[in-house]
């Protein structure tokens, strides 16, 4: 599958915002204030984003849940009528543009569109592209039982299984590791 420069900044955006989201009551909520959207909004290096409020913060928490159902949907079918929800509801103009030293690529979210409608179109839009090349299953959560995480697995025979082999994958093996040498020492 073909993914060009700006569907993969789209992809890593949507895994990011997804992952902004809290796991449980104690963690923190990456998007705790108008303050951390901003930093989320100049991290992504987002084009077109004017000033930022605390509406503007509500709406994006709520299309961040809108995309953790997508990464969560059970098949292809459930993830497009949720796309299609998100997309539209954004209004969506796609739009050819150059900026920032980036070669033409599409904007699919209108002139002056909200960061939340920015988001949904754009993001949306990446998460489409996966559904038609029937790709929808590269869409995950992190296997390992301590772990949310979304990823979006690019694997060439679809086999990741966890959001960062060092961190998730490696603690996991190593925990086996020591379980099988415990068990044989045993």
């Amino acid at each position: 599958m073909l993914i060009t420069h700006d569907t993969r900044c789209a992809l890593d955006t949507v895994v990011d915002l997804v992952n902004t989201a809290p796991d449980d009551e104690s963690a923190p909520d990456g998007l705790a204030d108008v303050a951390g959207l901003y930093a989320f909004v100049r991290g992504h290096r987002m084009s077109d984003v004017g000033a930022l409020s605390e509406f503007d913060l509500s709406a994006v928490r709520r299309i961040r849940g809108r995309f953790a159902g997508i990464f969560a949907a059970p098949d292809a079918r459930t993830a497009a009528g949720m796309i299609n929800e998100l997309v539209a509801a954004a209004g969506t103009t796609p739009r050819l543009t150059d900026h920032d030293a980036y070669d033409w690529h599409v904007h699919y979210f209108a002139p002056g569109a909200s960061v939340a409608d920015h988001l949904a179109a754009d993001c949306g839009m990446a998460l489409a592209f996966f559904v038609v090349a029937g790709e929808q299953e590269r869409l995950r959560r992190c296997e390992a039982p301590d772990c949310l995480r979304a990823f979006v697995d690019l694997s060439r025979n679809r086999s990741r299984r966890y959001c960062d082999s060092r961190t998730c994958g490696n603690r996991l093996h190593v925990a086996a590791y020591r379980a099988r040498r415990k068990e044989s020492a045993g």
